[in-house]
């Protein structure tokens, strides 16, 4: 078996909504590149993949298209996911000599058979061995560094781009869980059409992640924070400035925030009366890209009363979990779910 690891190139895949994280066994995490794709409408030509697709969303011309293939935190376009898959695939495995790669992908705990068949052949399609794949909030868990095989429980909440998932894991297994396709995305299109609504401005996806990102929140501020913003006016069609304070851009977000709480509420509900003890004393560990949005941690802590931590590096906890068991195949056996060739 030895040789064998040592002509496989084994990665880990954190295939997000949002992002694409991956990791090389023994090299860490090479490569977090945006989930997009621009391709030629004529032909299907693939032009740009990752941060050079993402830079010209909402700015190309009628014969290119920037696509999110992923969904939801799910493959909406099989043909481009595997054409994303494949190319992350190739920048990161440099030797062609060497065997396919055998890769762990995350997907949200959420998914039906169907969806699950799309990430597995698309990664064989794109030059997979053999793949496994893992639940996004059990990668968390072990990520953050959560001894999963213990009978005391544990709660992540792990915030994505497409899709929010709660749960509570013990023994191996998934305890209870609830998968929200709620995630950072519906944060984007709540500021969009906040101003539309409110300020007839019209403004695209990435100045609305830009706003979130610089003076987002989810609870009030010591210092509530300020960001001139541009858009089109849509009455009158002309380039427009508007002064926006987080204040606005909390009460355009609240709504989504909400239910993502109320999400959390009911996985509380659920959980065994065991479980619940432990968690009371261990704490919620909050991970993914909406675990940076400020006060999001105080907000869940106001409303459900319990310790909530931020997990260290949040964006990365999915993928380092990943290749935690790429390291400990044989350990981590229980919470993997492998290809089967259908």
């Amino acid at each position: 078996m030895g040789f064998f690891n040592l002509l496989s190139n084994d990665i880990g895949i954190d295939l997000g909504t949002a992002n694409t994280l991956v990791y090389v066994r023994n090299q860490g995490i090479v490569l977090n590149e945006p989930s997009v794709v621009a391709i030629e409408k004529s032909t299907g030509k693939v032009l740009a993949v990752g941060a050079a697709a993402k830079e010209m969303t909402g700015r190309t011309p009628g014969g290119i298209a920037a696509i999110r293939p992923l969904k939801d935190g799910v493959i909406a376009d099989f043909e481009i996911s595997e054409k994303m898959i494949a190319n992350f695939i190739r920048r990161v495995v440099k030797h062609k000599y060497l065997m396919k790669p055998r890769v762990v992908i995350s997907v949200p705990s959420g998914i039906t058979e169907v969806e699950k068949r799309a990430v597995r052949d698309s990664a064989e399609n794109a030059g997979a061995r053999e793949v496994y794949l893992l639940a996004e909030p059990m990668a968390a868990a072990i990520g953050v560094g959560v001894q999963v095989d213990q009978p005391s429980g544990t709660m992540i909440i792990d915030i994505g781009g497409g899709t929010s998932e709660i749960a509570v894991i013990a023994l191996n297994g998934i305890v209870n869980d609830i998968s929200i396709r709620v995630g950072g995305d519906e944060l984007n299109d709540a500021i969009i059409m906040y101003l539309k609504k409110n300020y007839n401005l019209l403004i695209g996806e990435l100045t609305a992640e830009d706003i979130k990102i610089k003076i987002g929140s989810a609870f009030q501020l010591e210092k509530e924070l300020s960001l001139e913003v541009r858009g089109r006016d849509l009455v009158a069609g002309v380039p427009k400035n508007l002064m926006l304070s987080s204040v606005q851009v909390r009460e355009a977000m609240s709504e989504t925030v909400d239910i993502i709480v109320e999400a959390v509420r009911q996985a509380l509900e659920q959980t065994p009366p065991e479980l619940a003890s432990d968690i009371l004393e261990r704490g919620i560990i909050l991970t993914g890209g909406g675990a940076l949005l400020r006060g999001m941690d105080k907000k869940l802590r106001e409303d459900t009363n319990l310790p909530v931590n931020v997990a260290d590096d949040p964006l990365t906890c999915v993928v380092r979990g990943t290749g935690t068991v790429l390291e400990n195949l044989a350990q981590y056996s229980k919470v993997l779910e492998k290809s089967r060739k259908s």
